[in-house]
């Protein structure tokens, strides 16, 4: 294998994986933004509670009434919470996916040009 031949395996072997590893970047990304309004989900859920609460603690017209309220409105949350948890749990699963294919077929086009510029050498 000549200089000039070596330097062209080198620059291609550079390019594939300057591509890999931008491809690895738009897949962080996009998980990245699923999981920034997930985030943004969860505070709008709080903020909505904590509001739900200071209009209780100005309206009730007794204790017995605002403790009630607060019983309502914490199993409402709970349960939203729980709903969201699992929204956000198959999303893990599918970065999990996600992340696991890139690498089977990176690592899979990485091995095959490996192999055929090792042969070639």
């Amino acid at each position: 294998m000549t200089t000039t031949e070596t330097l062209n395996t080198v620059n291609e072997l550079t390019n594939k994986n300057v591509e890999r590893l931008t491809s690895l970047g738009e897949l962080n990304m996009r998980i990245f933004e699923k999981m920034a309004t997930r985030q943004m989900d969860a505070l709008t859920l709080y903020m909505d509670h904590t509001l739900r609460l200071t209009k209780l603690a100005t309206e009730a017209k007794g204790y017995n009434e605002f403790f009630q309220g607060q019983i309502e409105a914490t199993k409402e949350l709970s349960e939203r919470v729980m709903t969201e948890s699992k929204t956000t749990l198959q999303l893990v699963n599918e970065a999990r996916d996600d992340y696991r294919v890139w690498l089977e077929k990176n690592t899979a086009e990485m091995t095959a040009d490996l192999r055929q510029h090792t042969t070639t050498a």
